[in-house]
């Protein structure tokens, strides 16, 4: 409660000394819980973090890097951790003798392996001050501070317990140590120095009446058999044990738990091996499929060169025939003016010849009609060539347009093919996954077995709904974007870590900056430095007229590189450094690359072990494997289960909430 009341207000860098000096007088005092019963330490400042049963060597690298770390940490944290460190370095007993045991002193020195031990480890205290109460009972001193008093001397007992009878307080207790090796190194600890004080179980059995104070020994066989009040208690809690019986257990265990694990390790490596198999063979079909594209792609292309030679070689043919009906109307015109001519000379001989004349004027100017009539006749003709160019031009528009909807039809048909065999991959690996018998699986067999029946339906009548695709594929590139702004709205939602997160493109990283500046400056200095030197490249990269790029060709198209002449990026390679260059390019890029118009940061779905943008169905999945993760720990039952139930129901709601803005309806067949 007092450290909720003090994180409401911080203090400065100068009071931090003076701050952890006054934290270092209370632990000192007592007033915050540092070590538990199980000779494990806690954090009375973390307080949120599950784990609460740190090591020695933990939890004094635990207080250590909290407080000299330089990230978002308060002074008054800092200053609490580094006051927990002074009091585990300097007034915490018996670490020393616990830390030899963890690293590797052998606790069964001198032991006789063959002796018989309570098990657990269990020592027995006789000879306890005792008082009569006013009822007549007897009472004595709590378990609790005895216990106290021998973590105090370096023991670590995980509980003392005095034993009751119907007088009351009988004067005995017994104490109980951890179940391991180092539990039972203290334990002897703890026999040797009462006997080293002269109050062992020898000194207590001897036959003389001086007698005074508590005498202390690690329970054996003759204490678990006995008849007095201890062995009753040692029988109800506890077993006779040998070391070298307690030691091959052990090894039972151990050799048990190795064999059950290398019997996983061979299943698992089987399973992987059938699963490279179904790879292999799905990568076989999917070679298949693409060269039966190229094959068809072939035939398509060398079809439709036919169709335009022939289309070409047509139009020529009209062409010819209205060249030559056009040169025999202009040799007919000519002789009958010729002839018209020759008439009109022989209408001065006689009046025969006249009369012949006119019948013969009347004839021309018949004919001269045919002729009238064969030229407007030309004429339409002339304008039905001109119509069927066009005709032919229109033609081979739509022959053109033809031939891209066939192209996109096509290419819409081996989409088809190859999510048909993605899916009948993906299927035989659920399949296979089937087998452990999980009920979520078999639902997303079922499910895939269904929407690949439904895929190759499609695949079928692809011909007869490609003008429909083509409306759909509009419709659909728009849900797309929408559904892929909802997926970067869901994952900001979430406070889950994984490979699929929202990354801020752009976004400048201070860390080599702060990195660099600290060979310079102190830490605080260059805290301080840091930050305005970041402050100042963050609105250089929001300034629309600086445009440091240059650019290139690479396989004969240009690209934008960043340019390393730039005045300002190569003062910032020679006053900060190399890293603080790169961060700064990595964040230039970025913005050039997806807002090069706006030059503010945008977020967008990251693949962060890839190291690429993420797709849609790469998001999607992720949020499936989120929820699949989700049910089947809130089905195991466990306590944390339960424990999380509520909040996991919550979470699954919102998970369900996301998904149904993530995916449009018109995107479940």
């Amino acid at each position: 409660m007092e450290n909720d009341s003090d994180s409401s207000t911080d203090i400065s860098d100068t009071e931090m000394d003076e701050y952890k000096d006054k934290i270092y007088e209370e632990i000192k005092e007592g007033k915050h819980k540092v070590q538990n019963p199980d000779e494990t330490f806690a954090c009375p400042y973390c307080p949120k973090k599950r784990k609460q049963g740190y090591l020695y060597n933990e939890i004094l690298q635990h207080a250590s890097g909290v407080g000299k770390s330089t990230g978002k940490r308060t002074c008054k944290e800092k200053a609490n951790h580094l006051a927990l460190a002074q009091f585990l370095e300097k007034d915490v007993t018996g670490a020393s003798s616990s830390k030899s045991v963890q690293n590797g002193a052998d606790p069964l020195n001198g032991c006789n392996r063959n002796e018989a031990f309570v098990w657990p480890w269990i020592g027995v205290v006789v000879n306890i001050p005792t008082s009569r109460a006013p009822n007549g009972k007897c009472v004595g001193a709590s378990g609790s501070k005895f216990r106290n008093e021998l973590i105090t001397r370096g023991f670590n007992p995980t509980r003392v317990r005095p034993l009751w009878n119907y007088h009351g307080h009988s004067g005995t207790a017994i104490v109980e140590f951890n179940r391991d090796w180092p539990g039972l190194h203290n334990a002897l600890s703890f026999e040797k120095a009462y006997e080293a004080d002269n109050h062992g179980k020898k000194d207590w059995l001897a036959e003389n009446e001086n007698k005074s104070g508590v005498y202390c020994w690690v329970a054996r066989a003759d204490d678990y058999n006995a008849t007095n009040i201890v062995g009753e208690n040692l029988r109800k809690i506890a077993d006779l044990k040998t070391i070298s019986d307690i030691m091959d257990e052990e090894a039972r265990k151990q050799n048990s738990l190795v064999s059950n694990l290398t019997n996983l390790i061979e299943i698992k490596n089987k399973q992987v091996e059938e699963m490279a198999e179904k790879c292999k063979e799905a990568s076989a079909s999917l070679q298949n499929v693409m060269e039966k594209k190229e094959t068809l792609l072939q035939a398509y292309n060398e079809e439709i060169r036919k169709i335009q030679a022939s289309a070409r070689d047509h139009y020529q043919r009209i062409f010819n025939d209205h060249e030559k009906l056009k040169s025999q109307v202009e040799t007919q015109k000519k002789e009958l003016e010729m002839r018209q001519s020759q008439l009109e000379e022989r209408e001065a001989k006689n009046e025969i010849d006249r009369k012949t004349l006119l019948e013969e004027m009347e004839k021309n100017a018949t004919k001269n009609s045919s002729l009238q009539l064969a030229s407007l006749e030309q004429q339409k003709a002339d304008e039905d060539v001109m119509k069927l160019a066009e005709d032919q031009k229109r033609e081979k528009e739509k022959l053109h347009n033809r031939i891209l909807q066939l192209e996109k039809q096509l290419d819409v048909k081996q989409t088809l093919e190859l999510e048909i065999e993605q899916l009948r991959g993906t299927l035989n690996v659920m399949k296979h996954m089937g087998d452990d018998g999980d009920a979520e699986i078999l639902k997303k067999v079922e499910a895939i077995m269904k929407d690949l029946k439904e895929k190759e339906d499609d695949l079928d009548n692809v011909e007869s709904l490609n003008q429909t695709l083509i409306v759909k594929e509009r419709k659909s590139n728009d849900e797309l974007q929408d559904a892929r702004k909802e997926l970067v709205n869901c994952l900001k939602d979430m406070s889950i870590r994984g490979p699929i997160r929202v990354k801020r493109m752009g976004e400048l990283d201070g860390e080599p900056f702060l990195q660099a500046l600290r060979k310079k400056y102190s830490e605080d200095e260059a805290d301080e430095k840091a930050s305005e030197l970041c402050s100042l490249w963050v609105e250089y990269l929001k300034d629309p007229d600086w445009h440091p790029f240059k650019r290139v060709v690479v396989d004969e198209k240009h690209q934008e590189i960043i340019d390393e002449e730039d005045e300002r990026l190569s003062g910032l390679k020679k006053q900060v450094g190399e890293e603080a260059y790169k961060a700064v390019a990595s964040a230039l890029m970025e913005i050039n690359e997806y807002n090069p118009s706006g030059r503010y940061i945008i977020s967008e779905v990251w693949n962060y072990k890839e190291g690429r943008r993420a797709t849609l169905k790469e998001g999607v999945t992720f949020l499936l494997d989120v929820n699949a993760k989700a049910s089947r720990t809130l089905g195991k039952g466990d306590r944390t289960a339960r424990n999380l139930s509520a909040r996991g129901q919550s979470v699954d709601k919102n998970w369900k909430n996301c998904c149904e803005r993530v995916v449009p309806y018109s995107w479940k067949f």
